[in-house]
């Protein structure tokens, strides 16, 4: 271990010029993590999902749904199998989500994917049990119903629990708590303070 750390240290010459690129990797790191609110993403408050403005329509839609008194967000769109499936999920649902935002590359019309469509059936058929037993849709998996071997909740539950969402542009007004500056108090202060 000792011998490894001899190679990891750079020379006396190089040790301030490695010193300060590595602070400022840190520094940009610790300012991404709290500019991104990224500690919310370990929670299940459905506000989370409003920190990118693009997931406005489908918060409101879901505020304003009956699923709101019963079901947050991760309800419906994390596996419930065990924590480990569930934030690993979490993280790699949020990190594809922040680089297509991130990059501006978000679709005009969104559209769940292959596992979120997965997880979302299954989490239908758990909070939903006893209705699905009653009219025999509970074994149905998103693979049956690729083979037409059965249907999923929502080709009959469409509207559930977003409405007609389709795309940005058929929204744009939709009403969602207004969310905080993403400018520190510390920023704002200096701005203040040169204008005067």
């Amino acid at each position: 271990m000792i011998g490894l750390l001899k190679y990891l240290i750079p020379p006396p010459t190089w040790r301030l010029p490695a010193s300060i690129v590595l602070g400022a990797i840190v520094g940009i790191g610790i300012y991404t993590f709290k500019i991104s609110n990224a500690v919310s993403y370990l929670s299940d408050k459905p506000e989370t999902c409003i920190n990118c403005h693009i997931m406005n329509v489908q918060y409101a839609s879901w505020f304003h749904s009956a699923h709101r008194e019963y079901a947050s967000c991760n309800d419906c769109h994390v596996p419930h199998t065990n924590p480990v499936s569930k934030y690993f999920f979490k993280g790699k649902d949020g990190m594809r989500h922040a680089t297509i935002f991130t990059m501006r590359n978000e679709p005009q019309v969104i559209q769940i994917k292959e596992a979120g469509a997965a997880v979302v059936q299954e989490n239908c058929k758990r909070c939903h049990a006893r209705v699905n037993q009653e009219v025999g849709t509970i074994d149905v998996t998103l693979a049956m119903a690729h083979k037409d071997e059965g249907k999923l909740c929502w080709e009959c539950h469409r509207e559930v629990p977003h409405g007609r969402v389709s795309s940005l542009s058929t929204s744009t007004y939709a009403r969602v708590p207004k969310l905080g500056s993403a400018v520190p108090e510390w920023l704002k202060d200096l701005m203040k303070r040169d204008k005067e």
